[in-house]
């Protein structure tokens, strides 16, 4: 689904994503793990052409997602706040991102309906723009509205990093039943690496803009990752930092 070709970002004169080839199949379960400044969010980036590289390319489902609109059709992502209309309110944003998808508010509400537990009262009906939530609660509202999307593709940057211990787990059901029932290839990053283990069934490490590390998720995969970063389940901590402002 996703094929990666000699593809490089540099930024000030350093190479902060190298990635020679890397290909994705559809229906795969993929994390990706690094310490801050890896190159992780710019990857991501330069795959949802928010960037543009300075070498390679990123095809998906056969298309150069750079100059191409249809691989848009099938992807859904959610990287930080920023990918937010943080002037409206959570209902108003779940209407607007399903508008684009021929949904009606009915046919939004009904989706909402089923997301309550995952919401746990703290989403909607509550009078507040997105701007005013907590960056929990914004994060709630990103993978939300990936999921209202239907997609084929989903892409998440750090979705554990802000939400509480019981949302990480209602999340983590998400996840894999969108993966496992219903087929959706999904891309995670994510620093807590018992998280990213369970959810996902290849890790993929990278270290200085490069993947370092493919990984088929087994009972060793946890011990080996805490074993390379010396620590237990968290690498850097749980606050996520742009890595493009590292550079």
């Amino acid at each position: 689904m996703i094929e990666i070709k000699d593809l490089k970002k540099i930024y000030s004169g350093v190479t902060v994503v190298n990635v020679p080839h890397l290909e994705i199949k559809k229906g795969e379960s993929v994390g990706l793990v690094g310490n801050n400044g890896a190159g992780k969010t710019t990857l991501f980036r330069l795959m949802l052409d928010l960037i543009r590289p300075d070498g390679g390319e990123v095809l998906s489902n056969g298309e150069n997602v750079a100059g191409h609109e249809n691989w848009k059709n099938y992807t859904a992502s959610y990287l930080d706040e920023g990918f937010l209309i943080d002037y409206l309110t959570p209902e108003e944003y779940f209407y607007f991102i399903g508008g684009l998808h021929q949904q009606s508010r009915a046919t939004v509400d009904d989706y909402l309906s089923g997301m309550a537990e995952f919401f746990n009262g703290e989403i909607l009906k509550k009078g507040k723009y997105i701007r005013d939530l907590s960056k929990g609660n914004q994060c709630k509202v990103g993978v939300v509205s990936c999921l209202l999307q239907n997609p084929e593709l989903l892409m998440l940057d750090e979705p554990f990093a802000n939400i509480d211990p019981s949302t990480q787990f209602r999340l983590k059901s998400l996840l894999k039943d969108l993966n496992k029932n219903k087929g959706v290839t999904t891309l995670i990053s994510s620093h807590d690496l018992n998280h990213i283990t369970d959810v996902c069934d290849r890790i993929l490490l990278m270290e200085k803009g490069k993947i370092i590390k493919d990984i088929a998720t087994g009972s060793s995969t946890l011990n080996e990752l805490e074993e390379y970063f010396g620590v237990g389940q968290i690498i850097d901590g749980p606050v996520k930092v742009d890595e493009e402002e590292n550079h």
